[in-house]
């Protein structure tokens, strides 16, 4: 058959194409020459460019060795850090995710979708994400503790509970001194079966729980209705107790560790491997504060063998490159390293984690694209980080495994 030349005035698509090839071919010269060579190479898609990175299934993979959103701030962080992984957003879809928590036995990742009064389940097998547990009371915090037993530190109630093996529900501390709790945060499990956990005032509000009644911090004027769309019998209460940290007895016995004057609104919590040392992250006023509230730092104490506290110090101001990263959920890695969630509001680029030396020198950092609430290591191996940030949920490997349950 005889080939015959076609017009590109009467095939217009040939002459597209044959642009194209032209184009593209002027192109790998270009990039072959010298010149080329010599330009400035083209940033790694992060979550700072313009257009921003897509951390979702669907958006690109980064195709570099390190991702460019983990950052090495001193060389000591890089025996931590994955160089091959990189950060995945898992899944997204909640009002304000928080308080994460790992279950080593059945695999899978538990955390809070607060204002959505829920607690959703992410399944390592498959990665599906399902509603776990609905109502649940605006829980916040969650862990696991070293019998498996799930706890919660719930706003709406003002209590902490342990869901037993059987799965009834215990109440392990409701109140202090016959004074009903604010809106327990964060808990933590210690060996000796005590359970450690923060009081800051942050349910006593609409979003995220339920207002006081009338002439409490929260709901000075009375025009708010704490009633509104909830259960018989919550909307009653009324904030009676400064922003602690307690301990649960094992006896059941709830004892204050930390005062209000040693660490205002103190909020996430975590003991060192070795449960000598308690860190607690301290952060800005809650609802109906009338004091300094907090500043957005991070505190250490000296655990004592009869369980009191000693040696109160700043471990950090959480300020970095002038930019207050301010600190919430804590986590530490089996070397005694502290990982922080860091809320940097609008300043792009440092929301996400902060990872610190025991000593509080800062070596690592994790940008997100979103306000970071809380952190907990897991998976099989305990080796990946999940961070639970604002609407989504993120996670990524790294080189080191985090310390205790939960």
């Amino acid at each position: 058959m005889t080939s015959q030349r076609r017009s590109p005035v009467e095939y217009p698509d040939i002459l597209s194409r044959r642009s194209l090839i032209k184009a593209m071919g002027a192109g790998a010269v270009v990039a072959g020459s010298g010149a080329a060579w010599a330009q400035t190479p083209a940033q790694p898609p992060s979550t700072v460019t313009n257009p921003p990175r897509d951390f979702g299934p669907g958006g690109a993979p980064t195709t570099y060795f390190t991702d460019p959103d983990v950052l090495t701030v001193d060389p000591l962080f890089n025996q931590y850090a994955q160089p091959n992984s990189a950060i995945t957003r898992l899944w997204t879809g909640a009002l304000w995710s928080e308080g994460q928590a790992w279950n080593a036995q059945g695999r899978y990742l538990v955390w809070s979708d607060i204002p959505n009064n829920r607690q959703m389940r992410w399944l390592e097998d498959d990665g599906r994400v399902s509603v776990f547990r609905m109502p649940s009371n605006n829980s916040n915090g969650n862990s696991f503790d070293f019998q498996g037993r799930q706890l919660s530190c719930e706003h709406l109630t003002r209590r902490v509970v342990r869901y037993e093996l059987d799965g009834s529900v215990t109440v392990l501390a409701d109140s202090f001194e016959g004074k009903r709790l604010n809106s327990p945060n964060d808990v933590v499990a210690h060996p000796d079966g005590s359970y450690w956990f923060t009081d800051p005032p942050y349910g006593g509000q609409l979003y995220e729980g339920a207002p006081d009644i009338q002439g409490g911090p929260s709901n000075a004027g009375g025009r708010l209705n704490p009633k509104l769309g909830q259960a018989a019998g919550i909307g009653s209460a009324r904030r009676e107790l400064p922003t602690n940290c307690y301990r649960v007895d094992p006896s059941g016995r709830v004892d204050l560790v930390v005062t209000e004057d040693q660490v205002p609104d103190p909020n996430g919590l975590c003991f060192s491997p070795d449960y000598k040392k308690l860190y607690v992250a301290s952060t800005g006023k809650g609802p109906g504060d009338t004091g300094a509230g907090g500043k957005s730092d991070i505190h250490v104490f000296d655990v004592g063998t009869d369980n009191k506290l000693s040696n109160r110090r700043l471990f950090s101001d959480c300020t970095i490159d002038g930019v207050k990263c301010g600190p919430d959920g804590l986590r530490c890695d089996v070397d005694g390293n502290l990982w922080a969630s860091s809320n940097a509001g609008r300043a792009v680029g440092y929301n996400g984690v902060t990872v610190w030396t025991p000593e509080g020198k800062l070596m690592g950092r994790i940008r997100l694209p979103e306000v970071c609430g809380n952190i907990c290591f897991g998976g099989p191996k305990r080796n990946r980080l999940f961070m639970a940030a604002s609407q989504s949920l993120y996670a990524v490997y790294v080189n080191t495994q985090g310390a205790g349950p939960g």
